[in-house]
């Protein structure tokens, strides 16, 4: 099922035009696939049913995008949005020097196109509040799509802000954008996001991550399977671990478990979904589900977010055409006036 790909870029010449200083911006490019469907109907584990359109990211979060969004506004990381495994684990893909006020972040070698790791749901809250806000080094990280109080790092999450236009999925829209089979609401759902209802074959990696699969087949990156950089299972980079789901995201079975917003409804903890490089089969199915308070950090979560379906500008042909149809209106007049 083919869906169209949605890409938000914000860049330094965009954003110089709204008013922002150059030195202030940091470009990110976000490739997005429409989950469409509306109001179809859940599965028999009763998750999956969705009643709007929306839009999820294509690929896991990345290395390389979360160390944009740290050079962004992590200079002095007062609300710890780095964590130090990031760097002195193998696994973990960006490192950090210079000291608070000066603190700069690099993608480690091979680790940019890796899903990033070792990241809370609140950091993922930050991330969706500083998107919405412009992605400059300006851009709030406290409000927007989340509002988080006084500097908070834990305890309960808050729900989504009406009006919301980067946010954590909810459970139901992660579980349909993986597993539901598309083309109509009644269609039913796959056992695996890779649109199978057989476990997934594991993927190994060459030595620099790439998994062995490329985008197509029934296969995921789990089981401690891809073994590079000397460890015995490791991240690999999104998008080479088989086939997508049916709204074409990729990487939601297996690499990372990904944080979701359960309900919605603010709460003391938040969902996982997907499996990761190191769990079994049955973790990655969807059946497997687990949940966390919003503050943990693990080697083997990370996040993909969510979005509204943007509404389209009237195009250049549908003016064309209302200049045709008004010309054409003209014309009959003239000539009722004969």
């Amino acid at each position: 099922m083919k869906n169209a790909s949605h890409l938000v870029v914000f860049t330094m010449v965009a954003l110089a035009m709204m008013g922002f200083a150059a030195t202030s911006v940091h470009a990110i490019t976000i490739d997005w696939v429409t989950v469409g469907d509306p109001g179809n109907a859940a599965d028999d584990t009763t998750y999956g049913a969705v009643a709007d359109e929306f839009q999820i990211m294509k690929f896991e979060f990345t290395n390389s995008q979360y160390t944009e969004f740290l050079n962004s506004v992590a200079a002095t990381d007062t609300y710890s949005l780095y964590n130090t495994n990031m760097g002195s684990d193998p696994r973990g893909g960006i490192t950090r020097s210079g000291s608070p006020g000066t603190y700069s972040y690099l993608a480690k070698t091979n680790m940019g196109d890796k899903p990033v790791n070792y990241v809370s749901w609140f950091d993922a809250a930050r991330v969706s509040n500083w998107l919405m806000n412009g992605a400059t080094g300006t851009s709030s990280t406290e409000t927007g799509a989340y509002t988080l109080v006084g500097g908070q790092i834990s305890g309960t999450a808050p729900a989504a802000n009406p009006g919301a236009t980067v946010y954590l999925p909810t459970e139901n829209q992660w579980y349909k954008a993986a597993y539901y089979k598309g083309s109509g609401t009644n269609a039913g759902y796959w056992d695996y996001a890779t649109q199978s209802d057989t476990a997934p074959t594991a993927v190994t990696a060459d030595s620099t991550g790439i998994g062995s699969a490329g985008s197509t087949g029934n296969f995921a990156n789990f089981n401690q399977a891809a073994d590079w950089n000397s460890q015995n299972g490791n991240v690999t980079t999104v998008g080479t671990n088989g086939g997508a789901s049916a709204y074409e995201a990729f990487d939601m079975s297996g690499n990372v478990w990904e944080w979701n917003d359960l309900t919605g409804a603010a709460g003391s903890s938040r969902g996982l979904r997907g499996g990761d490089w190191d769990i079994f089969a049955f973790g990655l199915s969807s059946a497997g589900r687990s949940t966390g308070g919003p503050s943990h950090e693990d080697i083997n979560i990370g996040f993909r977010l969510a979005s509204p379906v943007p509404v389209p500008e009237p195009s250049t042909w549908v003016m064309a055409a209302a200049g045709l149809t008004c010309g054409g209106w003209q014309m009959v007049r003239r000539r009722r006036a004969r």
